[in-house]
């Protein structure tokens, strides 16, 4: 399958990658190609630049924005929240008819770490997505967790642990959920419709938090309940 992922920060990075091994043809959408590659300084997170990293994936190819999403049948916003509606908005021809796997998070860094949010309560960055773009399939999943575990859920806890996805198509769900399970999910929760994107993206506020207290991002959350009588 031809799927695009728009983003070049880590978790775009991650997904193009696991995506490449299970043996679809991948390409990674950026605003301008030749800044990008052009840059060799780590993020702000200590990660290394898009460039070094291309380097030894250079089977993924990298192309502007556009270009990504009229590859893509499949595409995957791993951009910042921050931008997400204004970058797809203006590709938003091309993404018509398409499943878009949201995975961006609406935080609000102004004011230092943690975080908070930009949107939410009533309004969800998910939905100001399905909003500018009616015509496409969103469905919001791999925004609870971090990149490396998105990918491989088995490195934690032999993936004893859950993934959640929400959106308004049924059909666009069940295809993102053999993408989940293809990178080895085995416990997902389909929250419903768009809507409950504003409980997944208000998970940020203790998932930046529990990042704090536990120096370490490699976790996940778990649901236990009582079995049904």
């Amino acid at each position: 399958m031809k799927i695009a992922v728009l983003g070049t920060g880590m978790v775009g990075r991650s997904h193009a990658e696991k995506l490449t091994s299970l043996g679809h043809e991948v390409v990674i959408g950026t605003h301008d190609v030749e800044k990008t590659l052009a840059n060799d300084k780590p993020d702000q997170m200590g990660n290394s630049a898009f460039s070094v990293w291309h380097k030894d994936h250079e089977n993924i190819k990298l192309v502007p924005f556009a270009t990504a999403g009229e590859f893509g049948e499949i595409v995957v916003n791993a951009l910042k929240g921050d931008a997400s509606v204004e970058i797809l908005s203006s590709v938003k021809h091309s993404l018509s008819g398409k499943i878009l796997i949201d995975i961006s998070n609406p935080l609000d860094f102004s004011k230092g770490f943690p975080p908070s949010l930009s949107v939410c309560n009533t309004d969800s960055l998910g939905e100001q997505i399905q909003a500018v773009l009616p015509e496409s399939k969103i469905v919001k999943t791999c925004n609870t967790t971090a990149a490396p575990i998105q990918v491989n859920p088995q490195i934690l806890a032999n993936a004893d642990h859950h993934m959640f996805l929400c959106g308004n198509d049924a059909d666009a769900k069940l295809k993102v959920t053999e993408i989940l399970k293809s990178y080895g999910w085995v416990s997902i929760i389909d929250m419903g419709d768009i809507t409950n994107a504003r409980g997944m993206e208000m998970m940020l506020p203790m998932w930046t938090r529990l990042f704090g207290a536990l120096k370490n991002p490699m976790f996940n959350f778990k649901i236990v309940q009582n079995p049904t009588s």
